[in-house]
């Protein structure tokens, strides 16, 4: 995401809006005549969430009611002082992480868990939020692997293990999974070490912690590796949470892209998995709830 409505730009409090104007699709088209309501009736089989700072230029409370319309039952990428506002809209977050001001000492995407510096401040972090996430009802919270910055992928998976089994005492007392995301260091995020679902299975195996997952962002994936479908009926036991996004250009993830998203949610629900899937596309029209309500009608399999 080296855009400026970049998770790493709101990690740095930067906030941007990408604000591009797309023709409307032919599935769109089909979309809206068929359901001209903003209600979407859901066939219930998968759990929808959308990442907050995709909508960063819609107030929260105004989003928190389209979600809820549309028939949504999360808002991710929340931190603690949101979480009281989704419980009064019946929303969850998905999938929480710390309040921007907490990300301390150049600490974030780039510089995580793989540098042994950071462990002392990443636990500290963890304890502090992990029983606020429980109590709030938030089953995961977000964390990285940080960029190479020169470690081999086999001293990356040690200083990860070594940081990461500091914590899961916590995570299972309190019933929270830590979930490491899955980016691509092709396009968005040059460097980044957890860019292969294999490598992160590997670091799963070794923390040796069902509270220790993967975040497979379904875009990110798909640029490292494509083979969506095979790669997530192998590695699916060591995903918590999932991603989607419109490839390329991380756009609608409509017939404007090349993913195939109802195969892929298909293939998602088959091997049984019970989570979120988590809307993560940068709406490039200019209504946004539109978009995302498209984005979980086609998600609705």
């Amino acid at each position: 995401m080296d855009n400026s409505l970049s998770r790493r730009s709101v990690l740095q409090k930067t906030l941007g809006v990408a604000a591009a104007t797309m023709v409307t699709s032919s599935l769109s088209n089909r979309l809206e005549a068929a359901d001209t309501q903003m209600g979407v009736s859901l066939k219930g089989r998968v759990n929808h969430s959308a990442c907050r700072w995709c909508y960063q230029s819609i107030p929260f409370e105004d989003l928190c009611k389209s979600a809820k319309e549309i028939g949504m039952q999360s808002l991710e990428l929340t931190g603690p002082s949101e979480w009281e506002t989704l419980k009064k809209y019946g929303l969850t977050a998905a999938i929480g992480w710390p309040e921007a001001n907490q990300w301390g000492g150049g600490m974030g995407l780039t510089s995580c868990f793989n540098n042994l510096k950071n462990h002392d401040a990443l636990v500290a972090l963890y304890e502090d939020l992990i029983p606020k996430a429980a109590k709030a009802g938030v089953k995961n919270l977000i964390t990285f692997s940080g960029n190479r910055n020169g470690l081999s992928d086999e001293e990356g998976l040690i200083n990860c293990k070594k940081g990461l089994q500091r914590i899961m005492k916590t995570a299972e007392k309190h019933d929270v999974t830590i979930t490491m995301e899955l980016l691509n260091s092709k396009v968005n995020h040059k460097d980044y070490q957890c860019d292969h679902t294999e490598w992160g299975a590997v670091l799963c195996e070794m923390v040796g912690s069902d509270k220790f997952k993967l975040l497979y962002d379904i875009y990110h994936m798909q640029i490292m590796e494509g083979d969506v479908i095979a790669t997530i009926k192998k590695y699916h036991q060591y995903i918590s949470h999932y991603h989607t996004g419109g490839v390329p250009g991380r756009n609608e993830i409509d017939e404007t892209q090349e993913l195939n998203y109802p195969a892929i949610m298909k293939a998602i629900v088959d091997t049984g998995y019970k989570g979120f899937v988590g809307q993560e596309f940068i709406p490039a029209r200019p209504d946004k709830i539109a978009s995302l309500k498209q984005g979980v009608t086609i998600c609705d399999v």
